[in-house]
């Protein structure tokens, strides 16, 4: 294995020169590899020397680019048993942020300058959050490819700024700010009016999801064996997923008991009566019986309660778009709750009500919210007005 340079005259007289690393691999065939510099070409013969020494080099002929590798990725993924969802996102990563980009470029030459230039790219047009998903991605992307023998190396791992990640995050929740009543979480006033103006089978759903905090995929997996109205409970044991499939929890946390409230109780028994019956024994079921579709809860229930409510923006829409509004408000009506003797409920408690797989999740986003020790009369009352 050498560097050497060769020099040559062309036809205008002019002499040109270029190095050559000349190297045997580790499976006894020769190759040669062109530089302009020689500074690229010894770096070059660095990096082969220890991958031929450990047997892992893969020569440019024989490389794949990034866009294969990351289809492989995905197939590992689908073989693993990921969720549609999961994957799906996995996917839009790929084929709208890498292949565009880098697609075309084989595994053998992606280098850490090369990748840290795709992130500063990345950058200019998309948030923190989104940089990081699709770094990982790539990562994720080139540790599946070193596992199957194609790159001898994982470059994302060489990165400096991956030592930065507790800045980049701390600068992501800058930019994304606290949550904040009558902006990301509706206000008592806005949910006591959405109650006074929700009908027919929207009224039972989005009571429980404003009372018990429940994501909207445990909303629609939810079953009557798992509603115990004589204890005043709800237990959480699955979710349909976005493609309207039963399926286990986001997480072992996700597992876990609510009280409800007597007013959510009175409701449920109510609706349990006329409830459309199908095969899951589900509480929510569309019309006819059958998975509810998270589109139809959010278009057809959750969007013109708030606009019968009042609940808008300038303009007339609904004010809180998603589902997840409500579950912000559980969280918050859950901190400002005045149990046991005048003590509100501890973050750990918040943390199991929500399913967060960790109490930090749960001071990350609503740590905030915790009242002061001067809050007392206003909390109380606000509890009164949801509970009488």
């Amino acid at each position: 294995m050498s560097v050497r340079r060769r020099s040559w005259t062309n036809r205008d007289g002019s002499l040109s020169e270029s190095w050559l690393v000349d190297y045997t691999d580790q499976g006894g065939r020769r190759h040669i590899k062109t530089f302009d510099r020689r500074k690229d070409a010894d770096a070059y013969h660095a990096i082969v020397t220890v991958d031929v020494r450990q047997g892992t080099h893969l020569p440019d002929s024989e490389s794949i680019t990034v866009a294969e590798a990351g289809r492989l990725w995905l197939e590992s993924g689908d073989g693993a048993g990921l969720e549609r969802t999961t994957l799906d996102g996995y996917r839009q990563r790929l084929e709208l942020h890498i292949v565009p980009l880098i697609g075309a470029v084989k595994l053998s030459q992606l280098t850490v300058p090369m990748v840290r230039h795709f992130e500063d790219k990345l950058r200019k047009n998309r948030s923190p959050a989104m940089v990081r998903m699709v770094m990982g991605a790539l990562g994720a992307i080139l540790a599946d490819a070193q596992e199957r023998g194609l790159v001898s190396q994982n470059v994302v791992r060489g990165l400096r700024a991956r030592r930065l990640r507790g800045k980049e995050r701390r600068a992501d929740k800058r930019q994304r700010g606290k949550l904040r009543i009558g902006v990301d979480i509706p206000a008592p006033e806005e949910v006591r009016n959405i109650i006074a103006h929700l009908s027919g089978r929207w009224r039972p759903l989005l009571l429980t999801a404003i009372f018990t905090g429940l994501r909207a995929s445990e909303l629609r997996g939810l079953r009557w064996i798992d509603v115990d109205l004589k204890h005043n409970e709800i237990h959480v044991r699955q979710r349909a997923d976005y493609y309207r499939e039963i399926g286990a929890l986001k997480s072992e946390a996700g597992e876990r008991t609510i009280p409800l409230a007597p007013m959510l109780v009175n409701t449920l028994r109510e609706w349990k009566l006329i409830c459309p019956k199908d095969e899951l024994g589900l509480v929510f079921p569309n019309g006819i019986g059958r998975i509810e579709s998270h589109a139809n809860i959010r278009n057809r229930g959750l969007i013109p309660a708030q606009i019968a409510a009042g609940v808008v923006t300038v303009n007339g829409k609904a004010k809180y778009p998603g589902l997840h509004s409500l579950r912000h408000f559980y969280a918050s009506w859950c901190i400002n709750r005045r149990v046991d003797g005048g003590l509100e409920l501890p973050l750990k408690i918040v943390q199991a009500r929500l399913g967060h797989a960790s109490v930090q999740m749960t001071a990350d986003r609503y740590g905030h919210l915790f009242p002061r020790g001067d809050d007392g009369a206003e909390l109380a009352a606000a509890e009164q007005a949801f509970l009488s």
